[in-house]
């Protein structure tokens, strides 16, 4: 995975607005971003950001996305610790979904594993690929 550099704080608002206007956000005002680890190419997981979100992302150099579920911006790791570090942003061609290129700290997942994609289909039934590294208990406390 070749990347050119770290993606730093504070791009600039009119490369913000520039980017803005690519993404074709749907009906509810979101787009879905996956988040792929920068160096070795893992898919980390799918969500979904709003406008907010990702003029914050390229204002602040870490992560943040729409949370459907509790209707509001969500920082990856506000939680939990495990945050993701912006190293680029990408746009598909027709503008409809994000690729984020991010450096994880920890667990991306909220069942503690590495990834969100730990389920894969076989001919012998559904089997799970990833262990669980850190306890989701530890993740989120009651």
């Amino acid at each position: 995975m070749r990347t050119n550099s770290v993606m730093t704080e504070n791009i600039p608002e009119n490369v913000i607005s520039e980017a803005l206007e690519l993404i074709k956000f749907d009906e509810a005002g979101l787009v879905p971003a996956i988040a792929q680890q920068h160096d070795t190419g893992e898919n980390l997981m799918l969500a979904w950001m709003n406008k907010e979100s990702v003029s914050e992302t390229l204002a602040s150099g870490r992560v943040c996305y729409w949370s459907r579920s509790r209707g509001k911006l969500w920082r990856k790791g506000e939680t939990s610790g495990q945050v993701q570090k912006l190293i680029e942003l990408r746009i598909d061609c027709d503008g409809d979904t994000i690729l984020l290129l991010v450096d994880q700290e920890g667990v991306a997942c909220h069942t503690g594993r590495r990834n969100c994609f730990f389920r894969a289909v076989r001919n012998d039934g559904l089997k799970s690929i990833a262990d669980v590294e850190i306890n989701p208990n530890k993740l989120y406390p009651k």
